[in-house]
């Protein structure tokens, strides 16, 4: 561990880590009120998740994002892999009031691709320093990719 991480205490930025990501969390809940109608009322596919997995599924992921952040923190990560992963937590945060408060599934398709790419360089940089903080992005690439094929099927359907 280098001086500048051994200087902080690691359970006060683990709480920062977090807090962001809860930021971004709230931030999708309030532009998700309606959540439940607008998925509804929206024409989906087959395999289309049902409304109630996305909350428990979202939560985890949300513990497992800050977890990841703090991890990779710990090892004196470097600008970039920091500077990526704050770009995602942006295109995370505004994928839910695009969707969902704004109808604009168009413009959310392109955010959430641009999400998947982020998140994906995110993990090659984490994986540099920290096996675990890559390790623990994988399950939200993975839910996000699946995320963005539903998006595409939702416009190619409308």
């Amino acid at each position: 561990m280098t001086e500048r991480v051994a200087q902080r205490n690691p359970w006060l930025v683990l709480a920062g880590f977090l807090g962001v990501v809860a930021v971004v969390a709230g931030v999708g809940a309030l532009a998700a009120t309606s959540a439940r109608d607008v998925y509804a009322r929206l024409e989906q596919p087959s395999w289309a998740a049902p409304a109630s997995w996305f909350g428990p599924v979202w939560t985890v992921l949300y513990v497992m994002i800050a977890l990841a952040g703090w991890c990779y923190w710990r090892t004196d990560g470097e600008t970039r892999g920091f500077a990526a992963y704050g770009i995602g937590l942006l295109f995370n945060l505004l994928w839910t009031p695009l969707f969902f408060a704004g109808g604009a599934t168009r413009l959310a398709l392109a955010d959430i691709v641009l999400l998947d790419v982020v998140v994906v360089v995110t993990i090659v940089l984490f994986a540099r320093r920290s096996k675990l903080a890559a390790a623990l992005l994988v399950p939200y690439l993975a839910w996000i990719l699946y995320a963005t094929a539903l998006n595409t099927a939702i416009v190619v359907l409308a």
